[in-house]
């Protein structure tokens, strides 16, 4: 990967903060050389934090730390529909955003940035317990209770403590690309990448859990990504008709099956330009796209930019 600048991540961390809120990007972003990020876990103020769940938290800085950070991540707190976060830390995370950093809230961490007004208009997410709270305590935003993340540019928010892992290795993949957002996932036994718009997992009631049904079938694609895959090969392979496939794979993924197998290619095309010297002919052959005309077209549409650009910017060993 060519030299990345250092970026300074702040994990905010509230009164009744969750273990788990708090764990995930302070360990996805974990200070090391192989990531060019420095991290902080912070306060309204130095010193002892109450958490949730039995446990408290030392923190070593203030919210000094939110004018120094590059990306401030708000874990979930208990309780964020009934209290009031002190003015202090809405104005620090009002000028942090203001000054360019992104805001990233983890579950009811989107009750603090809501709060701060910065979400009105905006489109956003909490865990699936609190949704109607948070729509009805700031009506100006746009709660979407069916997804795992939004990204709104230098606003994100995630669901339960699991999507914060998913909104974590999606920042992850925008700042450094997708062998450095695999290898993190790798690092953490994480799925690699799940598509925002997956709807959450909340109670319902359904014969089977679908959250893991057809897992092998993805699998069993991804080492076939060159051939043709056809929404009736996966669902021969699933063993489901292709109807029944199409409408329980949009409920596990958040995407079509064809949307799905674009993705995956587009994700082998991005990592074989990141680590290897292969044309883009040579790469479109590799992932099933058949003429670097046809990757050029996808890539763009999916990432708003070009194979040569992309490679550009994120080529290992420049």
């Amino acid at each position: 990967m060519s030299a990345a600048r250092l970026r300074r991540v702040a994990v905010l961390v509230l009164e009744g903060a969750k273990p788990l809120d708090v764990g995930i990007p302070a360990q996805v972003f974990t200070t090391r050389a192989s990531m060019p990020y420095e991290v902080r876990l912070c306060g309204a103020a130095p010193g002892l934090v109450t958490g949730g769940d039995g446990l408290s938290y030392h923190v070593a800085d203030g919210l000094d730390a939110l004018a120094w950070a590059d990306i401030v991540f708000v874990p979930g707190y208990r309780f964020p529909d009934r209290e009031d976060l002190p003015q202090a830390v809405l104005d620090a995370l009002i000028t942090a955003h203001d000054r360019g950093a992104r805001l990233a809230a983890i579950s009811t961490g989107a009750f603090a940035l809501a709060a701060t007004g910065l979400l009105d208009g905006k489109r956003a997410t909490t865990h699936w317990h609190y949704t109607r709270a948070l729509a009805a305590r700031y009506p100006l935003v746009k709660v979407d209770e069916n997804v795992l993340f939004v990204d709104e540019g230098s606003m994100l928010t995630s669901a339960g403590a699991a999507s914060g892992i998913d909104l974590c290795l999606h920042i992850l993949r925008g700042d450094l690309g997708v062998a450095a957002s695999n290898h993190a996932a790798r690092r953490l036994v994480a799925a690699p990448y799940r598509s925002g718009g997956q709807a959450q997992y909340v109670p319902r009631s359904v014969p089977e859990p679908l959250g893991e049904r057809f897992a092998a079938t993805r699998e069993w694609a991804l080492h076939r990504l060159g051939q043709p895959l056809t929404l009736e090969t996966l669902a021969r392979q699933a063993a489901v008709s292709p109807r029944t496939f199409s409408r329980r794979f949009v409920d596990e993924t958040g995407y079509t099956p064809m949307q799905w197998v674009m993705r995956a290619r587009i994700d082998v095309a991005r990592e074989l330009l990141e680590r290897s010297e292969r044309s883009v002919e040579q790469i479109a052959a590799d992932v099933g796209l058949g003429t670097g005309a046809n990757l050029r077209l996808h890539f763009h549409r999916l990432l708003g930019t070009t194979p040569s650009e992309y490679r550009r910017t994120f080529a290992q060993g420049e």
